[in-house]
């Protein structure tokens, strides 16, 4: 039988085979964090009709003479390259710019993806469509995180409830104008919290005091213990005594120092205010936000922000040796190396971009020339069978 005949049958397969895979890259053109593959192919062996010479007695040397007996397919590779980003406006689609992958666990195997379409489920879990739950860490009471430990369930805590912080430091600012009478009052209030997140309104007064003629008399109507303080201006406006005053009230459990270091006494306009202070009252989970770094942060009705928990995402040494189970996942092989997990933006991972997600990766153009390589290939190959067929059949016809 011709060597030609079952080379072409090879070269068949071959191209059917990058058919396939064609295919497969153009049905999954818009599949979210899809990624194309493409075939290798490689010579098969060899028959040796003739073996090398070596040079000898004043003639040259010999090339082996060798007949190939067709193609086989060398592997199907996976191209890992950023697809383009397509904004959805959902706070929990994710897309990772840069290289990692998200870490799922899918009835209780550990699984990685690139597509980032996930949402919270009845039980707040972070989940994919098919229901695997995206892993990463917890935060602890305070918004902690420890990112070192192992992984498990990201979990958005709804109806979590901040415990309110008392006041212990509150700050004025402002400037106290220079060119009032002595004894000119000039008022102001801070908002402070208790340590059952209370709030009270502490008045703090500055009057302008007549020695030194630079200085204002700080003080608090407010009840409670009042240690007060002269604040002392130089002619720049600087306080270079910075005092501070500190009120006590212990019916209320409020023990609260107030600074004033950074206030001014420039003649002109008063703009004596509060700036800030340290307490808050209770707060409960009203929203969420996710940082380029995979932090889930919570937003409470106090104001206040704290990390409920952070995405893990995990790199391998050699993405390519990933195993494709469906379903936009993979699993480790032998050839991938062991997960390497870690926060976004550390270790060669990428950092996350929220309400948006990573599209296919599929070059449309590259692939209907690939259709067109691998329709030319098969054809020429099934032209291989027929000549080859022609012959036979001349060879045959020799005995009639």
């Amino acid at each position: 039988m011709l060597r030609s005949l079952f080379a072409g049958i090879s070269g068949l397969r071959a191209h059917q085979t990058m058919m396939d895979v064609t295919g497969n890259n153009i049905a999954n053109v818009n599949t979210t964090g899809f990624k194309s593959s493409q075939t290798v192919f490689q010579d098969t062996l060899s028959q040796l009709l003739r073996g090398a010479g070596a040079p000898q007695g004043g003639n040259g040397g010999t090339n082996p003479s060798q007949v190939g007996l067709g193609v086989r397919l060398a592997g199907v590779t996976t191209n890992f390259g950023q697809g383009s980003a397509q904004t959805t406006g959902r706070a929990t689609d994710l897309m990772i710019q840069g290289d990692g992958f998200f870490v799922v666990k899918n009835a209780g195997e550990e699984m990685f993806t690139r597509a980032g379409a996930f949402s919270f489920d009845s039980d707040g879990r972070l989940t994919t469509p098919e229901g695997g739950v995206v892993q990463g860490w917890s935060a602890d009471v305070n918004g902690g995180i420890n990112s070192n430990a192992p992984v498990s369930d990201i979990v958005l805590p709804v109806g979590k409830v901040l415990s309110p912080v008392a006041t212990t430091e509150a700050t004025i600012g402002g400037n106290l104008p220079a060119d009032v009478a002595d004894g000119t009052v000039v008022p102001t209030s801070i908002k402070v919290f208790d340590a059952q997140g209370t709030e009270h309104d502490l008045a703090v007064t500055f009057t302008k005091a007549t020695a030194p003629a630079t200085g204002w008399t700080i003080s608090s109507p407010t009840g409670g213990t009042v240690t007060p303080a002269t604040l002392d201006f130089t002619g720049a406006g600087a306080t270079p005594n910075t005092p501070t005053l500190t009120y006590v009230d212990a019916a209320n459990g409020l023990n609260v120092t107030v600074k004033v270091a950074t206030m001014t006494g420039y003649a002109g306009q008063n703009s004596a205010s509060a700036l800030s202070q340290t307490g808050s009252a209770m707060g409960t989970l009203q929203a969420f936000t996710m940082s380029p770094d995979g932090t889930l942060v919570g937003v409470f009705s106090n104001g206040l922000k704290q990390p409920l928990g952070q995405i893990a995402l995990s790199n391998f040494n050699n993405p390519a040796g990933l195993e494709k189970v469906g379903g936009s996942m993979y699993r480790t092989t032998v050839n991938s190396g062991t997960a390497q997990l870690g926060v976004a933006g550390n270790g060669g991972r990428g950092l996350l971009s929220s309400g948006t997600l990573e599209m296919s990766n599929v070059d449309l153009a590259q692939e209907f020339t690939n259709l067109i390589v691998a329709q030319r290939g098969f054809q020429a190959n099934s032209r291989v069978i027929t000549t080859s067929d022609s012959i036979l059949e001349d060879l045959v016809n020799l005995k009639r």
